[in-house]
């Protein structure tokens, strides 16, 4: 199978792409922003655009993708080896200011998403195409791949009633949709108004993909996602931000762990199997074990938990997964669990985990230790619109 070619290979190897382009460029990326050869984007389009290429814009993590953790912004500054002013989208602002965008033609966006509601790359996108249709700026997506497979859906729909940088748009959890095509969604479908918007569209991409299938190098685009198996998991762990229960992060596999100091793995694992089973969760196996985080939540505090192991990508439901596996460890933990209390993502007054979920129902079923057919009407709600929106806009 061939190499999956991406929106930023296109434009480097062909000059009818190029031609398009006639004014001052700006370039949204970070470390994940690489060609086939794992050469940065920035290298690569100075060579085709020269000077014309200049502004660097980061999103959240930083252009160099350095910056561990949520509300930890990074500053502007001028990179020190392209001399090009680099202009932080997670910082005093989300959305570019009118002096950011002065004197640019086109804004080229070549950001690494991970398929996943709560990962903010969308929204820097969305953010970005909402300032440029002001100024009448073109946004180029440079389309990449989604990693986890661009079919698969799962997880409710956001209640925009809890809209937050975690969930600006009323998708599902696993959205099923490349950077282009949630451009395409958010011009037709949420936006007032039209921004000038290009897709350069990847070719040999198809939507079962998941990233190994692509032949591309994965590099992490974040911290704590460091493997592809992380991107599977990240789907239903990300949830755990919102608790004091660990997600990984402080290990060599953050995010596809979770534990607790109070926790005993083995004997808490006896009562899980029959829960699972009963939800016909498959899919993974849960490994007991033992971690310990060295920074973040119990830094330096051994926590009982589990790897989540995926072994088969398409019967695994991550979100179900973490959402029945948070509903046990609330009712085991009892006073020693602890819902995480606001600030998140710059939100000062709802809960952390219900700007993750998109909802309070989620918070209330686990509370209550509610059934699976409740669990499965908090799902539906939304879901056929979504469905139907998304297949107007589909690129593949």
């Amino acid at each position: 199978m061939a190499v999956v070619s991406t929106g930023l290979q296109r434009l480097i190897e062909e000059k009818s792409l190029q031609d398009k382009f006639k004014g001052k460029i700006g370039y949204l990326c970070h470390s994940a922003s690489v060609t086939k050869e794992l050469e940065h984007g920035l290298h690569a389009l100075q060579r085709v655009f020269g000077s014309r290429l200049t502004k660097i814009f980061g999103p959240q993590h930083g252009f160099v993708t350095d910056v561990q953790d949520n509300m930890v912004e990074t500053t502007h500054y001028i990179h020190p080896y392209f001399k090009l002013p680099v202009y932080s989208l997670y910082s005093e602002t989300r959305t570019p200011t009118d002096e950011m965008l002065e004197g640019l033609d086109h804004v080229f966006v070549d950001l690494q998403d991970v398929g996943t509601r709560i990962y903010t790359y969308i929204y820097t996108m969305t953010l970005l195409l909402e300032a440029c249709q002001k100024k009448g700026i073109e946004v180029v997506i440079l389309d990449r791949p989604n990693p986890i497979d661009a079919q698969t859906l799962e997880g409710n729909i956001l209640d925009p009633h809890y809209a937050s940088f975690v969930g600006r748009h009323p998708i599902p959890v696993r959205h099923g949709l490349t950077m282009g095509e949630v451009a395409k969604m958010h011009q037709k479908y949420w936006a007032q108004g039209s921004c000038p918007l290009t897709v350069i569209e990847m070719k040999g991409y198809q939507r079962h993909m998941s990233y190994e299938d692509t032949k591309l190098p994965w590099v992490l685009p974040s911290p704590n996602l460091a493997t592809i198996e992380a991107a599977y998991t990240f789907v239903g762990t990300v949830l755990y931000e919102g608790t004091n229960i660990s997600e990984g992060r402080g290990t060599t596999r953050s995010l596809e762990i979770l534990g607790h100091p109070k926790l005993e793995a083995f004997g808490f694992f006896q009562k899980l199997q029959p829960v699972l089973a009963a939800a016909n969760l498959r899919g993974f196996v849960l490994r007991p074990l033992v971690f310990l985080p060295t920074f973040q939540k119990h830094m330096g505090k051994p926590c009982g938990g589990y790897q989540i192991h995926v072994t088969d990508r398409r019967a695994f439901e991550p979100w179900r997964l973490c959402q029945y596996l948070l509903r046990e460890l609330y009712h085991e933990l009892g006073s020693d669990f602890a819902w995480k209390q606001p600030p998140y993502e710059y939100e000062y007054h709802k809960m952390p985990v219900d700007l993750i979920n998109g909802t309070d129902e989620l918070r209330h079923w686990v509370e209550r230790r509610g059934s699976e057919e409740e669990y499965q009407g908090i799902m539906r709600k939304g879901q056929n619109q979504y469905s139907e929106e998304r297949a107007s806009i589909l690129l593949y």
